[in-house]
Parts: C-alpha cells; sequence; structure tokens
C-alpha cells in the first residue's frame, strides 16, 4: 500500500514543479516591472474608481473569475461525487468557460494582441470538456487532474499575474 501513495506524491510534486517552471518563465519578462512596483505598493482601500472604468468584458471576465475561484475552492475542500459536487461542478464549468473565453477579448497587456497568458484561456477551452467526457466515462483519475490543474494554472496562475505592477488589478489594490 506505501508503495501506491508514493505515485501519487511524485505527481503532484512533479506537477507543482512544473507549475513553478512556467510561472517563473512566465514572470520572468515582467522582473524589472514587479522589482520597481513592489517598491511603490501601498497598502489601502481597492480605488473602485478604476472598476467603473473597465469595458464591461473585463469585469465580465473579473466577475466570472472570482465566482470560480470561490466555487473551486468550494469544490476542492468538499467531499467529490455527491449531488452538491456535481451542481457546483456545472456552475463552476460555467464561470471558467465564461472566464476563458471573455479573456480572448482582453488584449491590453500585448499591445492589442493576445499574450502568453492567453494560452491558458484556450488550454481551459479545450480541458473543460475534455474533464467532462471523462467523468462521464468513468475516469475519475483523468477528471481529478484535469479540473485541479485548470483551477491551479488556468485561474490561481493567471489570477495571480494579473497583479503585475502597472496592470489594473495591481492600481486598484495596491497603486
Amino acid at each position: 500500500m506505501p508503495a501506491a501513495r508514493a505515485k501519487p506524491a511524485r505527481t503532484q510534486l512533479i506537477a507543482s514543479a512544473v507549475v513553478a517552471a512556467i510561472l517563473a518563465a512566465a514572470l520572468w519578462p515582467f522582473l524589472p516591472r514587479i522589482a520597481a512596483g513592489v517598491s511603490g505598493i501601498n497598502l489601502r482601500a481597492p480605488n473602485l474608481a478604476l472598476w467603473g472604468d473597465l469595458p464591461w468584458m473585463v469585469q465580465l471576465h473579473v466577475y466570472a473569475a472570482v465566482t470560480a475561484l470561490v466555487i473551486g475552492t468550494v469544490i476542492l475542500l468538499r467531499p467529490k461525487g455527491r449531488g452538491l459536487h456535481k451542481a457546483l461542478g456545472w456552475s463552476w464549468v460555467l464561470a471558467m468557460g465564461v472566464t476563458a473565453v471573455s479573456s480572448l477579448f482582453i488584449t491590453g497587456l500585448n499591445g492589442g494582441y493576445w499574450s502568453f497568458i492567453h494560452l491558458l484561456s484556450g488550454w481551459t477551452i479545450i480541458a473543460l470538456p475534455m474533464a467532462i467526457y471523462a467523468i462521464r466515462s468513468r475516469k475519475v483519475d483523468i477528471h481529478r487532474r484535469a479540473m485541479t490543474s485548470m483551477f491551479v494554472g488556468g485561474l490561481l496562475v493567471a489570477g495571480a499575474l494579473s497583479f503585475i505592477p502597472g496592470r489594473v488589478m495591481f492600481q486598484m489594490f495596491f497603486g
């Protein structure tokens, strides 16, 4: 039995290392901006005036992402496979789908073009139906890995990248 437990632990370690490497590679071009921005961080109440100035697509994207974050956290903390998990799961899929698709219309980071962050959106758009197919085919392990990786990579990593100095979320909360 202990040998069977070693494999998931090793897989999780490898997955964590891959996510860390992707995050490091993604942040590499922004290190000068991050270093300059860290010295200018002021802890204060969010500047909600900036929120009202955002285009409706960005607001929709943020609402959907926050909804997916809340629902996803609840799903991760609760027992799996029961009725509530399934209902919340469909809500999470919808919120993640809206988050991913709406992000394709947000191109301010790269001068009007898609950036590397949009790769996470594409991955989510492809992986969501695949994860649903996996659970319908009773491939629970594949479903779990896909959904967890979308939560971590498609939501947490992309969300963290939205707080890079110079971006709207950074300005709203720290600028």
